[in-house]
């Protein structure tokens, strides 16, 4: 066979050995062996999207629910660059992906020829490592250099620190593999070990057990779950052993029964904060979403922050001590004055914001989010939007088990938020798990529209995509922005786009969605498909606030 192929199978079944059941492709020239030896191998589900961002969101999507590393294919020029925004939210949300860029061979660069860039460390520090892996040449070494080559990415992706992996892979025409006769003679055999081992065998990605450490022994300790794929039983265990409230954010899947769901309102009580001040807090995952919590850190004397495989979050500098895990401190009281006041509190406050809802007929965004959480099926799937939505339900939902909701909260961008949910759908029913649902907002559909088109061949999941359209960036509505007199223009940025025009594009089932008790039919369903739920950014804005009025007045 021809060099170029040569590499681009060696490096596949490689992977294959390695794990990897899952790429990407987004069409290309210069990528052409890569794809080739993609699709041609049993062991590899592999999807191909025509936009390369969208592509590489899809990917992130499918290595995040799945937790394995998925490969990414590109051919040269700004098709490499379109990966980027994935590539960052991949780094900081720890997600293993392999992106392997194709690239002109190194007599081709610098001479203005078509479609070159420099592809060299083109990621920067946001990938785990990065390898110009050379032009492929018929001698001796290249199949121990080759497959060492993808043990070694492997482990980097998907190892202790999960993260992005960047191979730039340069190919020499013939880019298709040659015909039965005529094929370059390799100077030794191209397979791998026998029965399929990966060339290297690791057991450096096995996790070691933590020591726990002993927590001091204080009554006014709270427990804050940020963004993260942990493990939260451990934390709800130390919320029921000593009592102390529990602040989840819904991307951490600790907002369980026991955990404080209205603490976003309770914080933002001056009254009732000022008697409600902390002795221990205890972080773990990425806290942020919400500006109550962080201030709320900064009241804290002490901190103690559980680290995770890649690394620790810190946002306000306040941590006083990093650990790998903890334990209650020995003969814990959960039903100290502090644990009977938060519970007060969460069911004054849980009640206050459900009457209110309540009483709202047609949807608001606020009780789209809360309904929408509640009428999940167990073992679902739930993708938020990193604007309004993520808000929205950490602001409005209530406690509950079975159902695992993801996020883009690494970087918390707008890109493609839609090919992400389609990747997230994806790997949770290929794993065998239940139903997709996606709650987006109109300006993040609208970012990632492409993400819809997808070719008759490709694997489509059952995915429900649920659209606030409320004609612009909902978010900006709450700040301070929202007075100034080019708002509207500048921040607000209208559209007038129906989302039944963006469905019918992409041959979308569609459904517009007016009252919330039609909120469960409207979920039912097949496919891909898009629920449109309109609402007026002013009056969402209005019902935020009398939400936190009414907290604010039943607690203090």
């Amino acid at each position: 066979m021809n060099p170029s192929t040569a590499l681009a199978r060696v490096l596949v079944d490689e992977l294959a050995r390695c794990g990897l059941a899952e790429a990407v492709v987004a069409p290309g020239s210069r990528s052409t062996p890569l794809a080739l030896a993609l699709v041609a191998h049993p062991d590899i589900r592999v999807h191909v999207r025509i936009d390369e961002r969208s592509a590489a969101f899809l990917a992130l999507g499918l290595a995040r629910v799945s937790r394995r590393a998925v490969a990414l294919v590109c051919t040269s020029g700004t098709a490499a660059a379109n990966f980027h925004p994935a590539v960052l939210e991949a780094d900081q949300s720890g997600v293993p992906l392999l992106v392997l860029t194709a690239d002109r061979p190194p007599e081709l660069r610098g001479t203005g020829a078509n479609q070159t860039v420099d592809q060299v460390a083109l990621y920067g520090t946001a990938v785990r490592s990065f390898t110009e892996v050379g032009v492929a040449d018929p001698v001796p070494g290249m199949r121990a250099y080759w497959r060492s080559l993808a043990c070694r990415a492997w482990e980097s992706a998907a190892g202790r620190r999960p993260g992005p992996v960047h191979l730039n892979l340069a190919f020499r025409d013939p880019l298709v593999p040659d015909a039965e006769e005529g094929g370059t003679r390799w100077p030794e055999p191209l397979e791998g070990r026998p029965d399929g081992r990966p060339w290297i065998a690791s057991a450096s990605s096995v996790p070691c057990e933590a020591v726990p450490v002993e927590l001091p022994q204080v009554e006014r300790g709270v427990i804050v779950c940020g963004d993260g794929d942990y493990d939260p039983i451990p934390f709800l265990a130390l919320a029921a052993a000593t009592g102390w409230p529990l602040f989840a954010e819904p991307t951490s899947n600790a907002r369980r029964t026991g955990a404080v769901s209205t603490y976003r309102q309770l914080l933002a009580a001056p009254g009732f904060v000022a008697g409600h001040e902390p002795e221990l807090v205890v972080s773990v995952g990425r806290p942020g979403l919400s500006r109550q919590v962080l201030g709320y850190l900064r009241r804290a004397p002490r901190h103690v922050v559980v680290a995770g495989p890649n690394g620790f979050a810190d946002p306000v500098r306040t941590a006083t001590d990093v650990v790998e895990a903890v334990a209650p401190p020995p003969g814990a009281d959960p039903d100290t004055s502090w644990a009977r006041s938060w519970r007060r509190a969460e069911e004054a406050a849980r009640s206050a914001v459900d009457a209110l809802l309540d009483a709202e007929e047609t949807l608001s965004e606020p009780r789209l989010a809360r309904d929408l959480a509640a009428h999940l099926p167990n073992g679902s799937l739930l993708f938020a939007g990193s604007s309004m939505p993520i808000r929205d339900l950490d602001a409005t939902m209530s406690p509950r088990c079975a159902a695992r909701i993801v996020g883009n909260r690494g970087v918390s961008g707008i890109d493609g938020t839609v090919s992400t949910a389609l990747g997230a759908a994806l790997a949770h029913q290929r794993d065998g798990g239940g139903g997709g649902y996606a709650l987006l907002g109109d300006l993040a559909l609208l970012h990632d529209q492409n993400g819809l088109v997808i070719g008759p061949q490709e694997p489509r999941p059952d995915l429900a995509i649920v659209v606030v359209n409320n004609d612009g960036g909902g978010i900006f509505s709450g700040l301070e922005q929202a007075g100034h007199p080019d708002f509207e223009r500048v921040f607000g940025t209208p559209h007038g786009v129906s989302m039944e025009h963006v469905a019918m594009v992409a041959d979308l089932a569609y459904t517009r969605l007016e009252w919330a008790t039609d909120l469960p039919k409207a979920l039912l369903g097949e496919g891909v498909r898009i629920i449109e739920v309109c609402t007026d950014r002013a009056d969402s804005a209005a019902l935020r606030r009398r939400l936190q009025e009414e907290v604010t007045a039943v607690v203090e």
